[in-house]
C-alpha cells in the first residue's frame, strides 16, 4: 500500500524529513492547533518519536502551546500549533515593467509588500541592484511592522539574515525570525535547476546570465529561480485540492504553469509552460520570439486594440489544445489583461472550451492567489521544501 501524504518514519536518519511532516500538519491545523495524539496518527510515528520532534521546534521558536483540549479519557490534550513569525521568505516578481516584492511568514501570509516600476531591459547589473534594494526594502518594512506594538514578533527578530540556510533543507529548519531566502519570478524561457536564464521574450541579452547566484552573492542570502507562471501555479496548487490544472497568465507576456496530478510540472530541462509560443496561425504576424502566428502575439494585438472579445477567443483556442493534450481538470487564468476584465475572459475562454469539448467541459475561472500571486508564489518556492512538499513542488515529469 502507498503511504499517506504525510506518512512518517521513525529512523533517526529520517529526522528531517519526519520533523517536516510534522511542521506541515501544523501548518494546515491553522491557528486550532493540533494534539500530539493527532500527530502520531496522522504521521504513523510513535507518541515518543513525536514529542522529541516537538520538544525540538518548540526550542527552535517554531511551534507553541494553543491551549488544550477536552479529553475523552485521562487528562487534557496539549495543542500545538505553528508559530508563523518565527521565519519569513521574500517573493520577487519581476515583470517586464513592474517589480513587486512580498515578504510572507511560514503561513504563507503577507505581511509586507513593495510594487515600483522597472526595467528588464536595463541591463544586468542595474536589474540585479534594483531588485536587490527592493527586497532590502521590503525586508526592513517587515522588520518595522514586527516591531511596532501589539503585532507578533514584536522582539525585532524578524528578518534576521542567515546566509548558511537553505531554504530546500528541511534538516535545518528556521529559527526565529529567520529569513529563508528569496524566491525569483520572471518571464522565462530559464533553467530553474541551473538559475541560469535563456532568450527571455523581448530581452534575448539575458540569454546564459546567471541571475540566481548574481542575486545570492549581492543579498547573502539563498535564492531561488523560476518562472513567473510556474512560481503562481505552485502558490495555486499548494492552495486547492490535488488536481491536474493550467494556470494561464496574461499580462506583458502570455505563459502557462501547469500542475499534473498536484504536482508542479517543469519537464526535465525545465522548459515545460511555453504555452504563449505554440503556432496556432503559420501565416501570422512576427513574434518577438522569432516565430510567426504564436498564441502570444495574436492574443497581445488583440489587447492593444482593444478587441477583448478576439483576444479570450484566441487565448481559448490555446486553452483548448492545453484540455486536449494533456487532460486537465480545470483552467485558471490571471494576469493584468485578465484582471481588468475578468468576466470577459472567463465567458470568452469558457465558450471556446465548450464549443470544443469532446466530453465533460472543463471548468475556467479566475486563479484565486492573492493579490500578488506572482511574488506569493515566489516565496513558496522557498517555503515549500521547508514543509516536505517535494511533490507540490515538482521537478520534471510526473511519475507514478
Amino acid at each position: 500500500m502507498n503511504p499517506g501524504p504525510h506518512t512518517g518514519a521513525n529512523l533517526p536518519s529520517l529526522r528531517s524529513h519526519n520533523s517536516a511532516l510534522v511542521l506541515d500538519l501544523l501548518r494546515t491545523a491553522g491557528e486550532g492547533g493540533i494534539s500530539r495524539l493527532e500527530l502520531a496518527e496522522s504521521t504513523g510515528l510513535t507518541p515518543q518519536a513525536v514529542s522529541k520532534i516537538t520538544a525540538r521546534l518548540r526550542t527552535e521558536g517554531l511551534a507553541a502551546g494553543a491551549g488544550q483540549r477536552a479529553s475523552t479519557g485521562g487528562k487534557p490534550r496539549t495543542v500545538l500549533c505553528l508559530v508563523p513569525s518565527a521565519a519569513h521568505a521574500v517573493g520577487l516578481h519581476l515583470d517586464r515593467d513592474e517589480l513587486t516584492a512580498v515578504v510572507v511568514d511560514l503561513a504563507g501570509t503577507p505581511v509586507a509588500v513593495r510594487t515600483a516600476p522597472f526595467d528588464l531591459g536595463a541591463g544586468a547589473a542595474e536589474v540585479v541592484e534594483t531588485a536587490a534594494a527592493q527586497v532590502e526594502s521590503v525586508r526592513a518594512e517587515a522588520e518595522r511592522h514586527a516591531d511596532a506594538p501589539g503585532t507578533a514578533g514584536g522582539s525585532g527578530t524578524a528578518g534576521t539574515a542567515d546566509p548558511a540556510a537553505d531554504p530546500a533543507d528541511p534538516a535545518h529548519p528556521a529559527g526565529p525570525g529567520r529569513l529563508l531566502g528569496v524566491g525569483v519570478a520572471l518571464p522565462g524561457p530559464l533553467d530553474h535547476t541551473a538559475g541560469v536564464l535563456g532568450r527571455v521574450t523581448g530581452f534575448p541579452q539575458w540569454d546564459g546570465f546567471p541571475l540566481r547566484d548574481a542575486l545570492a552573492a549581492r543579498l547573502g542570502l539563498p535564492v531561488v529561480l523560476d518562472k513567473d507562471t510556474n512560481a503562481a501555479a505552485l502558490g495555486l496548487a499548494l492552495r486547492g485540492p490535488g488536481d491536474s490544472f493550467a494556470y494561464l497568465h496574461l499580462g506583458t507576456g502570455l505563459g502557462a504553469g501547469l500542475v499534473l496530478g498536484g504536482a508542479l510540472y517543469r519537464g526535465d530541462r525545465t522548459g515545460a509552460g511555453e504555452f504563449g509560443h505554440q503556432v496556432i496561425q503559420l501565416d501570422g504576424p512576427q513574434c518577438d520570439c522569432g516565430n510567426r502566428g504564436c498564441i502570444e502575439a495574436l492574443c497581445m494585438a488583440a489587447v492593444a486594440r482593444g478587441d477583448l472579445a478576439e483576444a479570450a477567443r484566441v487565448l481559448g483556442a490555446g486553452a483548448a489544445n492545453l484540455v486536449g493534450l494533456l487532460d486537465i481538470d480545470r483552467v485558471l487564468l490571471g494576469g493584468r489583461a485578465v484582471a481588468a476584465a475578468e468576466e470577459r475572459f472567463v465567458t470568452g475562454v469558457g465558450a471556446v472550451l465548450e464549443e470544443r469539448a469532446r466530453g465533460p467541459v472543463v471548468p475556467v475561472a479566475m486563479a484565486d492567489g492573492g493579490a500578488h500571486p506572482v511574488a506569493e508564489g515566489a516565496a513558496q518556492l522557498v517555503l515549500a521544501p521547508v514543509f516536505g512538499h517535494a511533490r507540490v513542488f515538482g521537478r520534471g515529469p510526473v511519475r507514478g
